[in-house]
C-alpha cells in the first residue's frame, strides 16, 4: 500500500440492528494491525427502497449515493449475519440496487471479501456461500482463502472494541490477505 495513495475499503454490513454484532465485529476488524493506514467507509443500505426495475431510468437518490460510495472504494468487505440460512434481504436489496441498470453495476471488478459472525458454532457459513454466489455473478473478484466462519462469543470482541487475543492473529492474517488482494486488483 502506497502512503501517497492509501486504500479505501467500503464495509457493507448486512444488518440494520442498532446493536448489531456484525457492525461491532466490522468495527473491530478496522482496528487490527493489518488495517492500519486504510480508509474505511460505511455505505448505508437501510435507506434504500425495495428494488424496482421501473426505477432504473431514474434511480432513487439513495441508490445513486450507494453506487458513488462503492465506485469510490478500492475494495469491499461484506460483513453479513445469517438469516434463515441465507443473507439478509436488506443486503440483497443493496446488491440489486447498485448493480442496475444492466451494464451500470458499481460492483463490477471491485475486489471483495465476505465475513460475518453469529452465535451459531457454524458462524455464517451458509450466508457467506449464498453471498459469494451473488457477487460472483456481479463480477467481483473475491478473496477465497482464508475463509472465516466465526462464532460470536464474549471473548471475540473486547470491551474496548478490539478483536480478542484468541482470534486477533487469525483475523489479522485475514485482513492482511484481503489488503494484498485489493492491491493486486487495484485499478
Amino acid at each position: 500500500m502506497s502512503a501517497a495513495n492509501p486504500l479505501t475499503i467500503a464495509i457493507v454490513v448486512g444488518s440494520l440492528r442498532r446493536e448489531s454484532i456484525n457492525r461491532r465485529f466490522a468495527e473491530a476488524l478496522t482496528r487490527l494491525p493489518g488495517a492500519k493506514g486504510i480508509g474505511f467507509t460505511w455505505p448505508a443500505i437501510g435507506d434504500l427502497p425495495l428494488y424496482n426495475q421501473d426505477d432504473d431510468a431514474d434511480q432513487p437518490a439513495a441508490t445513486k449515493r450507494l453506487k458513488a460510495e462503492i465506485r469510490a472504494a478500492d475494495g469491499v468487505i461484506f460483513v453479513t449475519p445469517e438469516y434463515n440460512r441465507s443473507i439478509p434481504g436488506v443486503l440483497k436489496n443493496a446488491l440489486d440496487h447498485a448493480s442496475r441498470p444492466y451494464g451500470d453495476s458499481a460492483w463490477a471488478k471491485k475486489p471483495a471479501a465476505v465475513i460475518g459472525t453469529t452465535q451459531s458454532p457454524a458462524g455464517t457459513a451458509l450466508a457467506q456461500q449464498h453471498l459469494r454466489n451473488v457477487i460472483a455473478y456481479l463480477d467481483m473478484p473475491t478473496l477465497n482463502a482464508p475463509e472465516v466462519y466465526i462464532q460470536m462469543t464474549d471473548a471475540l470482541i473486547t470491551p474496548e472494541g478490539t478483536i480478542g487475543p484468541k482470534s486477533a492473529e487469525f483475523l489479522d492474517s485475514w485482513m492482511q490477505a484481503f489488503v494484498a488482494w485489493v492491491e493486486r486488483h487495484r485499478s
